[in-house]
């Protein structure tokens, strides 16, 4: 996780610099910060902060991965990766549905808010209580 931290802190640091650098820039020009670009180059910055943070505390409670050791071999990290559901239908009536409920907020169409609303409580309960039939992976 050290790495994807690194990562995150050299996109932070880009986003704080390129917020500076383009407050003054457009105060140069204007003799007034343009505020939207500004803000939203500080707040990708703000974003990169806490998902970095995240990792670098995640990093500090796991052990090292072959990804961290500078001296690892690529067979280190061969092995069984956890499972992974085998494939499942839901996602895609869920995809569906938050589509049909986007377009519904889009237009203002009430009564097929409703309806994706409906539909979107179906696919979550299908999704969360999906039921496998197949061997048990314990």
């Amino acid at each position: 996780m050290k790495v994807e931290a690194r990562i995150f802190d050299l996109v932070m640091a880009f986003s704080f610099l390129m917020a500076v650098v383009y407050g003054y820039w457009t105060w140069a020009d204007t003799n007034a910060v343009e505020p939207t670009g500004t803000v939203a180059l500080a707040l990708t910055g703000g974003l990169a902060l806490i998902v970095g943070t995240y990792f670098r505390f995640v990093a500090r409670r796991i052990e090292v991965r072959p990804e961290d050791n500078a001296d690892a071999e690529v067979s280190d990290g061969a092995g069984e990766l956890g499972f992974f559901s085998p494939g499942s239908y839901w996602p895609i009536g869920l995809a569906a549905a938050a589509a049909t409920a986007g377009v519904a907020l889009a237009f203002w169409h009430v009564w097929l808010l409703v309806i994706a609303v409906v539909l979107l409580l179906v696919a979550v309960g299908g999704l969360v209580f999906e039921y496998h039939t197949g061997p048990s992976h314990d």
